[in-house]
């Protein structure tokens, strides 16, 4: 385990400041490369608390920042065009960075990884998706995903989409049951 000093707030890990263990590989790959923790030493300890109330009064700028924007983009919806089969199953996966490139056309510059996605998204419809705009504060974008521009208004305002060759094979199949049912 490696001691860090935590930089700036890490969602399950700790704030600001605190000093945390952590396995080796999580240190070098992760937060060490991106700035988010310093190695703890006395050097480091010595320096960090040096500058200390200059980097929560920055944090707390961009946090304040970060919630402007995010008042300024609250509700907004993205649409994404993607081919798919009949089930709605989608031909390909809708990822963190085409959610981003979406939402850039929106009007909110997002990177990839400030999207937070468990897992790419499989099947048409509208989805929730939660961005990051800063360690403390996230946003929901709403994110649709359609085969068309007709097929992304009716499943914004709420409708059931259903196919028409669906629904005419069932229909199909319902008069030929009816035609065999009476002889």
């Amino acid at each position: 385990m490696i001691d860090l000093i935590l930089m700036q707030r890490v969602e399950k890990l700790g704030q600001m400041g605190e000093l945390v263990k952590v396995k080796p590989g999580y240190a070098r790959n992760f937060l060490l490369p991106q700035g988010k923790a310093i190695r703890a030493n006395k050097a480091n300890m010595a320096r960090f608390e040096a500058q200390r109330a200059q980097l929560e009064a920055e944090n707390i700028k961009r946090r304040d920042e970060a919630e402007k924007i995010g008042e300024r983009v609250a509700g907004l919806t993205v649409v994404l065009i993607r081919q798919a089969g009949e089930s709605g199953s989608l031909y390909g996966s809708v990822s963190g960075r085409d959610i981003a490139d979406a939402c850039k056309e929106g009007g909110l510059t997002v990177n990839r990884t400030q999207v937070i996605l468990p897992e790419p998204i499989k099947t048409l419809g509208v989805k929730d998706v939660s961005v990051e705009l800063h360690p403390e504060v996230r946003i929901i974008v709403r994110v649709n995903i359609a085969r068309s521009v007709e097929e992304a208004e009716k499943q914004g305002r709420g409708e059931a989409i259903a196919r028409e060759e669906e629904v005419t094979l069932e229909d199909e199949l319902r008069a030929e049951l009816g035609a065999a049912a009476q002889d």
